[in-house]
C-alpha cells in the first residue's frame, strides 16, 4: 500500500474550507427560509392537531400544557447544543448554532399563523401528508445548506459517534421514543399519524438533498462484451465505460460495462441486455447528478 502512505503523506489541499465558504450569504438565506417554512408548518398542522412525530418539536406539543412550546424547544436546543461542545466539538455545534436559535424564534412569531391561513383540520389524514411533505422539504433544505436545526440532532449524532450505530438507527431510536411517548398523551391513533409524518419526511429530505434521478447508472458484467457494447454505442447511442476489474474468487480479469441511461430508455437497456445475454449482471443505481464532460469510450 506504498500509494496510500504517498497520499497520506501529502500535505493538506485545503479545499474543505473552501467547500464551506462557498455561497455562505446563499446558504444563510436558504437557511433561514426553510426554518421559517419548517416553524409555519410545526403550528399550522402538527401543533394544533396533537401529532407528535420526535425531535424537539414532539417534545414541545407533550408539554405545551405546562410550557409554552417555543420556550421548550428553546431550552433542549440549548441543552443539547452545550452537550454538543463537548461531546462533538466545536466545528458541528457551529453548524446548528443559528438553525437552533431561529426555529423556536420562528415558532413564537408563527403561533398564530392559523388566523392567516385557514385549513379544516377535520382530514387529519390530509393534514399529515401536506404537513410531512412541508417539514421534509424545509429538512432537506437545512441539510443541503450544510446545518442542522440543532435539538435531537444532535442527540442522533452523539448516539451514532459514541455507541457506533448508524444515524439513521439512532433516529429510529430517538423519534421513536418520542412518538410512543406522545401515544400516551394522545392516543394511538396518533401514533399513526405520526409514522406516516415521519416516513414523508425521510423521503423528502432525501428528494431535496439527492434530487431526482432522471438517470440510472447501470453496471454490466457479461460474456458478451462486445455485442452489449455494440447495442449500448451504436443502437441506444449511449456513452460507455470500460473498468477493468478482477473476480474476488477465481482472482480472473474481466471488465464491468458501465453507462449511464435517462429512465426512459432503461427498459430499452435491460431488455435488450437479456436478448443478448441471458446470464448477465445487471446492477442499476440511481444518477442524480451528473455532471463535466463525458467522453462515453473511455477506459478506467
Amino acid at each position: 500500500m506504498g500509494w496510500l502512505k504517498k497520499l497520506r503523506a501529502k500535505r493538506s489541499s485545503n479545499i474543505l474550507p473552501i467547500v464551506e465558504k462557498a455561497h455562505l450569504l446563499k446558504r444563510y438565506v436558504l437557511l433561514i427560509i426553510a426554518v421559517l417554512i419548517y416553524a409555519v408548518a410545526y403550528n399550522l398542522f402538527f401543533f394544533k392537531n396533537n401529532i407528535v412525530y420526535g425531535g424537539a418539536s414532539g417534545i414541545s406539543i407533550i408539554t405545551q400544557k405546562l410550557i409554552d412550546p417555543s420556550i421548550m424547544i428553546l431550552i433542549i436546543n440549548v441543552f443539547f447544543l452545550v452537550l454538543s461542545y463537548f461531546m462533538l466539538g466545536k466545528k458541528q455545534t457551529l453548524d446548528s448554532i443559528v438553525g437552533s436559535l431561529l426555529f423556536p424564534i420562528f415558532v413564537k412569531l408563527t403561533v398564530n399563523i392559523d388566523s392567516y391561513i385557514n385549513i379544516d383540520n377535520s382530514d387529519l389524514l390530509l393534514i399529515t401528508i401536506i404537513g410531512g411533505v412541508c417539514v421534509g422539504f424545509a429538512s432537506g433544505i437545512v441539510f443541503k445548506s450544510g446545518f442542522t436545526t440543532g435539538g435531537t440532532d444532535i442527540l442522533n449524532q452523539i448516539v451514532s459517534k459514541y455507541f457506533k450505530i448508524s444515524i439513521g438507527t439512532s433516529m429510529l431510536m430517538t423519534d421513536g421514543l418520542i412518538v410512543i411517548l406522545g401515544g400516551f398523551f394522545f392516543g394511538w391513533t396518533r401514533v399513526l399519524y405520526a409514522m406516516i409524518v415521519l416516513y414523508i419526511i425521510n423521503i423528502m429530505v432525501d428528494k431535496v438533498v439527492l434530487g431526482i434521478s432522471g438517470n440510472k447508472a447501470v453496471y454490466i458484467t457479461t460474456d458478451e462484451d462486445d455485442r452489449v457494447c455494440n447495442y449500448l454505442l451504436n443502437e441506444l447511442k449511449l456513452g460507455i465505460t470500460l473498468i477493468e476489474t478482477r473476480g474476488g474468487y477465481t482472482n480472473k480479469k474481466d471488465q464491468i460495462i458501465m453507462c449511464v441511461v435517462p429512465t426512459g430508455d432503461y427498459f430499452k437497456v435491460k431488455e435488450g441486455i437479456g436478448q443478448i445475454d441471458p446470464k448477465a449482471v445487471v446492477l442499476v443505481t440511481d444518477a442524480y447528478q451528473t455532471s463535466g464532460t463525458y467522453s462515453g469510450n473511455s477506459n478506467i
